[in-house]
């Protein structure tokens, strides 16, 4: 069963993960470097990955556009990364921040309307389309 305790940590982690991306997005918008590089690279070189995936759809339909992506921010224990869906021009349309801790669930970190902006800014600057 896991408690509050044993998700502190996490929480802490997707705290600092969230107020680190709002610093270079803070940056991008500024036209400022972040931390002696280019925000835009910073954030670029930021995540340990990004993954889409597409819908169910039947084979061959050609309608197999991604729908679906996940930023990985770190990983181990604690483990934090912004989810969400795709719009039909492959851009951030919903960012959700999740964290987990070892052997947990992955667990929604809530924000404000303000860090949710920020979030959908942050992904914006990665390419979610498949390349041919």
């Amino acid at each position: 069963m896991t408690t509050d305790k044993d998700l502190q940590r996490a929480r802490e982690q997707a705290q600092a993960q969230l107020e680190t991306l709002r610093e270079m997005v803070k940056a991008l918008n500024n036209g400022t470097d972040y931390e002696g590089q280019d925000a835009s690279e910073a954030i670029q070189e930021d995540p340990l990955s990004v993954e889409i995936r597409t819908d169910w759809h039947t084979p061959g339909d050609g309608n197999n556009k991604p729908t679906e992506y996940t930023i990985l921010l770190c990983t181990g224990g604690p483990a934090v990364r912004i989810i969400g869906d795709l719009d039909q021009y492959c851009q951030p349309e919903t960012t959700k921040l999740e964290y987990q801790d070892w052997f947990t669930p992955w667990t929604r970190y809530l924000t404000d309307d303000d860090e949710e902006a920020d979030m959908v800014t942050y992904a914006n600057q990665f390419y979610y389309e498949e390349v041919s």
